[in-house]
Formats: C-alpha cells, structure tokens, sequence
C-alpha cells in the first residue's frame, strides 16, 4: 500500500552547521492529523507548508515550491544497512515518510491526495551543509548525491491534514518523462541532462526552468558547425 508512515515536525534548535541560526531539521513523528497549507513566499512567508514545523535558513529552504519534503522509508532502511546505524522516520529531515512510492520516479507536476490535501512534486531535494553535519557521516553530501534518491518537495495544491496511515493517491500524472531522479541528476552530476528538462517545462519552477533555458543555450553553442 502506498501510504504515509509518519508525518515529522521539527522544532526550532540551533544550528551549528551553517549562518542560519535556528534549523529545524530534526524532525520528529507526531500523533494525529497534522495541518498542512500552502506557507507562501520563500521570503517572507510562513516557511514550512506543515504547520509547526520550523525553517531556519529561509533563503534556501521552505516556501510554496518547497512546502512539504517527503522521504521513502524503504530509502532510509537501506541508508540503515550502508550506515550500520538505525535512522528513525524524520531523521533526514522529512515532513511525510512514505512507503510504497519511489519518490525518485515520480514526475514533476504529479499531483497526489494525501489526507484531505492535494500535494503536487516540484523539484528534488539538494543536500546541504545543515544536512551534512546533522548526519555526522563522512562524505556525506557525496554519497547522497550519488545514491541520487533524494526524496521530493511538495506544494499545496489544497489545504487540509495529514496523519500516519493516510493513503498516496496519484490523481495527475503528467504526459512527459522527467521525473525527480532525471532532475536531481541534472542539477547535480549530469547538466547534460538539463536541457531535457523543458519536456516538462509547464511544471518547472521559475529557478529550474532558467536552469535548463541556460544550459540548453550553452549546449547549442557548443554544438560544431558542419
């Protein structure tokens, strides 16, 4: 079944990893239906779409294109083996811990029903300084970029709740192939892939859609005249 295991809040701590003061990426399962909205802006909205849970680096993090991160369980319980060590549900800093769903395969635009929500896969997660120092693991940031499953942000489409047990139901899947794995890899490790981006583009945010608009320029420049 594809379902939600757990819905994690973090609460505000320092953050010695980066200039951020505060970070919330500690995150820890709740009980009960949990509110989930649309937080506005990057800067100068509410942060995070789950309420009570806390951003700290606003800069980077949170908005409505970044509303809500989900992480598959069965990601975390091979990162168990590899780490030798055990990761609770949150422990990567994700609000939704699924199961049953590959996030990575997930196409940009896919809008889902969770709860009483409508949540819609905008772009993957990138791995940060915060991220590196809260896991402890050396080479961290290189290991999760080559894994590269890296989860996926949400908006909202609909506001409602969410609780533990709550059902992933695909109502959109869009007509184009480029999913959160194909992204993460081109804005990561593969910019070769970027340009194949803009199948997708009615569902790129603003920074991607440059992103690939740039590089797809840059590669017809390169591009040897006969």
């Amino acid at each position: 079944m594809t379902q939600v295991l757990s819905v994690n809040v973090g609460r505000a701590a320092p953050n010695p990893y980066k200039d951020a003061l505060t970070t919330g990426i500690d995150k820890r399962p709740v009980d009960g239906p949990v509110e989930v909205r649309a937080p506005g802006p990057k800067h100068g909205g509410l942060g995070s779409g789950v309420v009570g849970d806390h951003i700290g680096d606003r800069l980077h993090h949170g908005g409505d294109e970044q509303a809500v991160y989900a992480y598959a369980r069965e990601d975390l319980d091979r990162w168990e083996g590899r780490l030798e060590r055990e990761l609770a549900d949150g422990v990567f800093g994700e609000n939704l811990t699924t199961s049953g769903i590959a996030l990575e395969d997930c196409r940009l635009g896919e809008r889902w029903r969770v709860g009483s929500c409508e949540l819609v896969v905008t772009v993957p997660r990138i791995p940060c300084s915060t991220f590196r120092g809260w896991l402890d693991v050396r080479g961290w940031l290189r290991k999760f970029t080559a894994d590269a499953r890296p989860g996926t942000y949400l908006s909202v489409a609909v506001a409602g709740e969410i609780a533990a047990g709550d059902a992933v139901e695909v109502l959109h899947r869009p007509d184009h192939d480029v999913t959160v794995g194909r992204t993460f890899l081109a804005i990561t490790t593969r910019p070769d892939l970027a340009p194949s981006l803009l199948d997708a583009e009615p569902y790129l945010t603003p920074e991607l859609r440059r992103t690939a608009l740039r590089r797809a320029r840059r590669a017809a420049e390169d591009v040897p005249t006969p």
